[in-house]
């Protein structure tokens, strides 16, 4: 039976995304985010109980709908003591037990501003990881985040040296704050798509980040996370996964369809 996939699809391709503390909670949300007609599941691993981060729990989830999950776990867990290693432990597991895509940290390693590690030990660890996820059969995003804006043309930088790195995916996390950024984002993701070579997720926070997070699919992104319903104990910012596809399924238009 061949393994599910987030690359097999019709980009964009929403994934409904969630944490929580116990399988039971992340399946009863992930086949919330199925009926709403999510393709696609994430899952951050951060507030996990300790006694769940095992093999079984993991299928348990991964089994529970008909979609392709995948897995992120970032320097924002619950579990403070948790290092970078152990973190690739967990994820790895993740991948054992059916995960379609796994996160890799673009500092992973070697924790940088931007979230990019320029030390070739680092990157060379990296890409050791990439190829033994490639091997479990399970694909792989890279990905930055920050809590800044930043123009096209250092995101473009950015991205190719992540793609250089070998996902299949590459992520970026900025922040818009004013109107002028987003209109550079929005530059930004079109200049994502003329010049990367594989697909990209091309994302924002901040005040001016709304509009970017409706439109930035149909200007190329190729993954969008959205939520079935806003919990208070985790990020806010994602849009409803209903509210999402009305309006991608009112737009009629894809920038792929004509680029």
């Amino acid at each position: 039976m061949k393994k599910k996939s987030f690359l097999r699809k019709n980009f964009p391709v929403i994934s409904g995304i969630m944490a929580g503390q116990t399988p039971a909670e992340m399946i009863a949300e992930a086949r919330e985010c199925e009926a709403d007609g999510a393709q696609g599941i994430t899952i951050e691993l951060r507030d996990l109980r300790e006694e769940f981060c095992n093999y079984d729990s993991l299928k348990s989830v991964i089994d529970s709908v008909c979609l392709p999950f995948m897995f992120c776990y970032y320097r924002n867990s619950m579990r403070k003591t948790a290092g970078d290693e152990e973190r690739q432990e967990l994820l790895l597991t993740a991948a054992d037990a059916g995960a379609a895509m796994i996160d890799v940290m673009g500092d992973l390693y070697d924790p940088s501003p931007m979230e990019i590690t320029w030390k070739q030990d680092a990157i060379d660890r990296q890409k050791a990881l990439i190829d033994r996820i490639h091997s479990k059969g399970c694909e792989v995003v890279i990905s930055s985040h920050m809590q800044c804006p930043r123009t096209a043309e250092q995101v473009t930088e950015h991205l190719l040296a992540l793609q250089h790195r070998g996902p299949d995916v590459v992520k970026i996390v900025t922040t818009v704050n004013t109107s002028e950024e987003l209109a550079e984002a929005f530059r930004t993701t079109m200049m994502l798509h003329k010049e990367l070579k594989v697909p990209f997720i091309h994302l924002c926070n901040g005040s001016f980040s709304r509009p970017h997070r409706f439109m930035g699919p149909v200007l190329g992104s190729s993954i969008i996370f959205a939520v079935h319903h806003y919990d208070p104990r985790y990020s806010l910012v994602q849009p409803r996964i209903r509210d999402l596809k009305n309006v991608l399924d009112s737009v009629h238009w894809n920038i792929q369809e004509y680029c």
